[in-house]
């Protein structure tokens, strides 16, 4: 498959990488808008400069490609996303699907008029710490889960637009934790309530810190608290999470796995008390691809194939539904429903 990548700074380091790891990726041509990046890429990397383009309808006339990479920043992925499934190119694009909810179901619209596949690349669903999670859950060692309790901390400073976003935490970066409460619970949200606010130290335009409180549909409810402007004692990026099971607790702190069991309600001298498994670190889930070079393997096996991706634009609306939810619940001080 040859691709071509439109956006090769920031987060392009990640796909230019795995795309070069691939042996069965090449780079048909890149489209970048800054010279300076475009040049100092093509040093980095080894690229061809002379496939290096401004726009992409340079590249699509100039190129004989068979997808697109979207690497843009979110205000641009309806315009190239869309571009490029109109010229008969399945996309894998970076997340958000869009800057807005709108634009997300624009996107999803033009997926289904010419019956391509458009992929999200919610990348954090494929590490070793999420799927040993999932590996969990989905045994039934637990038992039903009940509750659960995400907390994020960061602390990075990004420049660029993440800094000048009006909510730059919920649609940039806790969209991964809530598209990871998808994948865990196999449900979605059904209510949301939620605040978020800035810190006086914040270097952020927008809101940095948010809380939120997520009915599920399937009865779970989850609670949530971040910041990206934290000072200190951060969490993995991967976040910390507690899941109140029905037999028993899985808890992931610094991407360290442990459950502890349930083994049985005994007598306690009149009272009863609950009896429990010593904490057990879980060993982690071997995996041969992690994050963009799974998602890229996984992209081109369904084109080929003719089948969808786990994170399908028409999968993945309901994660861009949940995140605008959150700030739409943030926005208003109302609790939000969601349809579904």
């Amino acid at each position: 498959m040859k691709v071509i990548q439109v956006g090769i700074g920031g987060m392009g380091n990640a796909w230019l990488g795995a795309v070069q790891r691939s042996p069965q990726v090449d780079f048909a041509a890149f489209v970048e808008v800054n010279a300076d990046i475009a040049d100092q890429q093509a040093a980095a990397y080894g690229l061809d400069r002379s496939l290096i383009f401004r726009t992409l309808p340079e590249a699509l006339t100039q190129a004989d490609a068979d997808a697109v990479i979207n690497v843009t920043p979110p205000q641009f992925h309806r315009e190239i996303s869309v571009m490029a499934l109109e010229a008969d190119l399945p996309v894998l694009s970076e997340k958000p699907l869009a800057g807005t909810l709108d634009d997300a179901r624009a996107i999803v619209d033009a997926a289904e008029r010419t019956g391509l596949l458009h992929s999200v690349a919610q990348n954090y669903r494929y590490r070793p710490p999420t799927q040993t999670i999932k590996r969990v859950l989905n045994s039934g060692a637990l038992g039903a889960v009940g509750a659960v309790h995400v907390e994020f901390y960061k602390g990075p400073h990004f420049g660029g637009f993440r800094e000048e976003m009006p909510q730059p935490l919920i649609v940039d970066m806790a969209i991964h934790h809530f598209d990871l409460l998808r994948f865990f619970l196999d449900s979605d949200a059904r209510s949301i309530s939620a605040r978020s606010w800035n810190p006086p130290w914040s270097w952020y335009s927008g809101d940095a810190s948010a809380a939120a409180q997520l009915d599920f549909a399937s009865g779970v409810q989850v609670s949530y608290v971040g910041s990206w402007c934290s000072q200190a004692c951060e969490t993995s990026w991967n976040a910390n999470w507690r899941f109140d099971c029905e037999r028993g607790v899985l808890r992931v702190e610094d991407d360290v796995v442990r459950v502890q069991r349930l083994l049985d309600v005994g007598d306690g001298g009149g009272a009863l008390r609950n009896r429990h498994s010593q904490p057990e670190i879980l060993p982690q889930l071997d995996m041969a691809r992690e994050g963009q070079d799974y998602l890229l393997d996984e992209f081109v096996g369904a084109v080929e194939s003719g089948a969808s991706t786990a994170t399908s634009a028409q999968d993945n609306i309901r994660t861009m539904e949940l995140v605008f939810g959150v700030v739409r619940a943030c926005e208003t001080g109302e609790p939000v429903q969601l349809s579904g």
